[in-house]
């Protein structure tokens, strides 16, 4: 079924328009209640200017990654301005709990926000790659929630921004924390998405049709994997203390090694076979990872 083209939004105030709730307390940032929200069914996506953070609970059957859960977790994930969301296929489930958390990028101005929130890469994760949370861990992103909700609705002053922008910031922080604890307790699934990776890594450099289309990108891989790349990197990151790009780039190594060591193929032949439209390229990377140049290292083998 082709999707109509998405809805864009671009102030808190067509929000609470299009979500038919009173006037916004602030015109910058606001909290919605999901609790009995309902869908517009001429709607079918929007794009927010905005960033967006949401908490979640009573999604059923959610997909994360390639699994399917059912789960009473809470579900929190990040928006930054421009990405799609698409509502629920058959509306919004009945038992849908939580917050959504609207800042339009014009509040972060002039704050230690402005620039740091782009470090935050979990916002550029896909919605399938949101972040569970135990109880305790629900309980505390609440409880900073409603102190940012009590600071824009009592009077605003000359500190409400400050404490909000430093809310914001400690809200982050523990959804950085609670993201590494996740890749960490999600072992197994983690694990599964590393060997996948060496298998689809392996392919590509085994297919000499593919290698004739140059070196595979990390948006390749993270294709083939049905992640995000955001998200690939920083689970690599905390598997292996090392970015997809260096494990595109180890593999390459251990293939370029294997071919000098057991064929009386050219280094430029062995070169353009892997993927370089330059040899010098080729010889430049191999030399920065192993300290030798694929003829010395040829050499060390006879």
């Amino acid at each position: 079924m082709a999707h109509a083209k998405p809805y864009r939004i671009q102030s808190v105030t067509e929000i609470h328009r299009l979500m038919q709730l009173p006037k916004p307390h602030h015109p910058l940032i606001t909290i919605v209640d999901l609790k009995g929200l309902k869908n517009d069914p001429d709607i079918d996506a929007v794009i927010f200017d905005l960033y967006v953070i949401s908490m979640k609970r009573g999604c059923d059957n959610l997909f994360y990654g390639q699994q399917k859960y059912d789960f009473d977790e809470g579900l929190m994930a990040f928006m930054s301005p421009g990405q799609i969301l698409r509502g629920e296929e058959n509306g919004v489930p009945v038992n849908l709990e939580g917050w959504m958390l609207f800042i339009h990028p014009d509040f972060l101005w002039n704050t230690s926000l402005a620039k740091k929130i782009k470090q935050y890469e979990y916002f550029g994760y896909s919605t399938n790659e949101a972040l569970f949370l135990s109880d305790k861990e629900e309980t505390v992103i609440n409880d900073i929630v409603r102190n940012i909700r009590n600071e824009y609705h009592s009077n605003i002053d000359k500190f409400s921004q400050d404490i909000i922008i430093s809310n914001l910031e400690t809200l982050l922080n523990y959804a950085e924390r609670f993201y590494q604890r996740q890749f960490i307790t999600r072992k197994i699934t983690n694990h599964k998405v590393l060997a996948q990776l060496e298998d689809v890594l392996t392919d590509y450099f085994n297919d000499e049709e593919l290698l004739s289309k140059g070196l595979p990108s990390v948006q390749y891989m993270a294709s083939k994997l049905n992640i995000s790349s955001k998200y690939l990197s920083s689970l690599l990151k905390q598997l292996t203390g090392q970015t997809t790009q260096q494990l595109i780039h180890e593999k390459l190594i251990e293939k370029a090694k294997e071919k000098l060591s057991t064929t009386e193929l050219s280094v430029s032949e062995i070169a353009y076979q892997l993927g370089f439209e330059h040899p010098q390229s080729f010889n430049k990377l191999f030399k920065s990872k192993t300290s030798q140049s694929p003829l010395d290292f040829r050499q060390s083998f006879n």
